[in-house]
Parts: C-alpha cells; structure tokens; sequence
C-alpha cells in the first residue's frame, strides 16, 4: 500500500492556490468517510500520489462534508468524483470508480 505521506489535503481554504500553482496539474478525489465507493478509491489515490510525487502534480483529497464552499462551485452531486485542474482550469472529471489505468492516462495527457 502507498504511503498516504504524498497525498495532499485540499480544502475550502487552500484550494485556490494550490490549483493555480504555475504549470502544476492538480488531481483532487472529492470524496467523504460515509462514501464506501470513496474508500475503496483511497488507495488508489495515495499510489498515485506517490507515483507522480517528482512530477509538477499535486494529488490530494478533498472531504466533502467539510469544504462545502469548493464541493458547491464545482456542482459535485456525487462521488467519488475526480476532478483535473491544470493552470486554474478545470480541464478534465471523472465520477465513480474507475481503474487506476484510466486516471494515470488521464495525468499523463494533461502532462
């Protein structure tokens, strides 16, 4: 299992500078503790945050319940859901879970 020492914690109040950090793509699992779905992708969040922890990509989570202000901007009505930022912009989302092929692909292409 990958140490969850990479994964970083997005909130209400770190969120926008962390997202416009220059030529940094940003990887944010909004996720919750009452989410089972959302567990179960934990560890695949944290193996991906160690995998691209020398990369210019920062992957965090980011808990529903206590950073409403993000979760309504973004009009997150389910999860888990992933979103993609690079430069500030939102650039790619996925929902549920998926394998972790698909969201290594999806890091790779926004490189």
């Amino acid at each position: 299992m990958a140490d969850n020492a990479h994964v970083m914690e997005f909130t209400d109040a770190n969120f926008d500078e962390v997202i416009n950090e220059n030529g940094m793509l940003s990887v944010v699992d909004f996720w919750a503790t009452w989410c089972g779905p959302c567990v179960t992708l934990g560890p695949v969040v944290e193996e991906l945050a160690e995998k691209y922890s020398e990369e210019k990509v920062n992957v965090g989570k980011l808990n529903v319940d206590e950073n409403q202000s993000i979760t309504a901007r973004y009009g997150i009505r389910s999860i888990p859901a992933i979103l993609f930022f690079k430069d500030s912009e939102l650039v790619d989302t996925v929902v549920g879970i998926v394998p972790i092929e698909v969201l290594d692909q999806k890091i790779k292409d926004h490189l």
